[in-house]
């Protein structure tokens, strides 16, 4: 069965669900700062369980062999490298709704928290001050609350200031229109946010997109006496500008749980007038650090076990239901890509995928992967679904998918075309019986199965052909195991896809090719 390493602290709730569902756990939290053991035992495990203390960087990633899958109990991943593990087909996971709650509160408190200076006040009256006229705190009654970020926390925050009272405007690219409007929020621009927001929060991910999206223009532009509010990533914010934003007292006042270096036992913001900190607290409660746990093991132990894939961020979801009912079609759009990858023989250009029938309402995504991985492997060598939309990206191949409700003979077709010397070639396939069977090759129908090794030849249509292969392939003693043709029609363009059981020699393969009615022939292994 499968082996699973849990190299941080997690709750023992976890750890009984693997076992549980049949797999074997090493519980050793010792491990997450320790990067020089965890490489060295990473080789036997097949799935990695960790929270924010283990650094899963390049080194480990290449140690880790048999790593099938990495489970981040919590939201952020920054610990992780993703490119990576994409390169080496691991799945990378997170749990992003098992602690939203508890991090949406913690906003809210931080936003009550700075309002209210709350941190201050109860230092200055456990020190025996009694400042009250020091402490004059805004309401948030009638406030606006400025939302960098709209997202399933985001929406949560616009609830609770919803009850609040307060007014709501929201920056997110993602954030429909509708959505908007059924959450109660108003979608605005940066800039219109900057300058009517009362208070701002932030709640999107750390990217090349987001870092420093409140920059020191970005301040500038801001309401006088504005509160910034920062639960989600370091990063986000200019952390020096908004250091001379509170004491010019342009800020009013700030509380932040994340910072751009942690553990934060430094920071420019540390001392500040009006300035609250926590050590990154957001999904500090008991609920929060047991959804998370139990969340991770069930999804890890899904996919080692189904194949079931649930909130990865390097390869499609696939759910439990799902998963059976694509097996036989992602198995066909491998085989179709292995087809397609072996008779690339001038560079691959472009690659277009067509699904007809039934198969294009399932989910489709993973049969792309699936076929990609399929056509780069002979390219490539060692690709598999995880890596190859990535590796396909990176070339710069342009993709294309596309869907038909029906398909003209069969109840679901895979099509793929792929671009190679300036020419198209194409091929395609069904599942007969939960069979995958090759239907079409270059535009010529047959129905043949995929054979461990295949010899291809585009021909002639002229007598005489296929008694010479036949002739060929028998004083060679390559016995036959399947043969099936296609044509245009009588005498034009033809095909033939012949299963045999002994490899085809490079000679042989030659003289195959001198046939005067050969146009193409290639030995095809799946």
């Amino acid at each position: 069965m499968p082996k699973v390493l849990i190299s941080d602290e997690l709750s023992e709730a976890a750890v009984e669900i693997f076992r549980s569902r049949g797999l074997e756990v090493d519980f050793q939290p010792q491990l997450g700062p320790d990067a020089a053991k965890l490489k060295e035992i990473i080789g036997n495990y097949d799935g990695l369980a960790i929270r924010s203390a283990t650094k899963v960087k390049s080194d480990i990633i290449a140690a880790a062999k048999n790593l099938k899958v990495i489970g981040r109990a919590g939201i952020g991943v920054d610990n992780v490298d993703i490119p990576a593990a994409t390169a080496r087909g691991i799945v990378v996971m997170n749990t992003p709704f098992g602690n939203s709650i508890t991090t949406a509160e913690h906003a809210i408190a931080l936003m009550f928290a700075a309002a209210r200076q709350l941190a201050a006040a109860d230092v200055s009256t456990q020190a025996g001050k009694w400042e009250k006229n020091r402490f004059m705190g805004v309401e948030l009654y009638a406030k606006t609350l400025g939302l960098i970020g709209c997202g399933n926390i985001g929406g949560i925050v616009a609830d609770r200031a919803l009850g609040l009272k307060m007014k709501v405007v929201a920056y997110d690219p993602f954030l429909s229109q509708e959505r908007a409007v059924q959450i109660g929020v108003e979608k605005v621009e940066l800039d219109e946010l900057l300058e009517r927001a009362d208070v701002i929060s932030l709640h999107v991910p750390m990217t090349e997109k987001t870092k420093n999206i409140l920059s020191r223009e970005a301040l500038a532009k801001t309401k006088k006496g504005v509160i910034v509010i920062n639960a989600a990533r370091g990063g986000l914010v200019d952390e020096a500008a908004l250091r001379e934003a509170l004491e010019s007292g342009h800020v009013s006042a700030a509380a932040f749980d994340v910072f751009t270096v942690e553990p934060a036992k430094e920071n420019v913001l540390f001392g500040a007038p009006n300035f609250i900190a926590t050590p990154h607290l957001g999904a500090s409660t008991n609920e929060a650090q047991e959804n998370v746990a139990l969340q991770v093991a069930e999804q890890m132990s899904d996919y080692l076990l189904t194949g079931a894939v649930t909130n990865a961020l390097n390869m499609p979801s696939i759910t439990a239901e799902e998963a059976p009912r694509l097996k036989p079609f992602a198995a066909l759009a491998e085989k179709l890509g292995a087809f397609a990858g072996q008779i690339v023989d001038d560079g691959l250009e472009e690659v277009e995928i067509e699904y007809e029938g039934e198969v294009a309402k399932l989910n489709m995504k993973p049969l792309t992967a699936s076929t990609l991985a399929g056509l780069l492997r002979p390219l490539l060598q060692d690709v598999n679904v995880v890596s190859a939309p990535a590796l396909l990206k990176e070339r710069g191949v342009a993709l294309t998918e596309s869907v038909r409700e029906s398909s003209p003979i069969y109840d679901s077709l895979i099509r793929i075309k792929v671009k190679t010397g300036g020419k198209w070639r194409s091929l395609a396939g069904t599942v007969v019986a939960g069979a995958p069977k090759i239907a079409e090759v270059k535009g010529m129908q047959l129905e043949a199965p995929f054979h461990p090794v295949m010899l291809f030849v585009n021909n002639s249509d002229k007598p005489g052909f296929i008694g010479a292969l036949g002739t060929m392939l028998a004083d060679a003693k390559i016995n036959i195991a399947t043969f099936h043709l296609g044509r245009e029609g009588e005498g034009e363009d033809a095909i033939a896809l012949v299963g045999v059981d002994q490899i085809v020699s490079d000679d042989l393969l030659a003289r195959i090719k001198a046939l005067p009615q050969v146009r193409y022939a290639k030995v095809l292994r799946f």
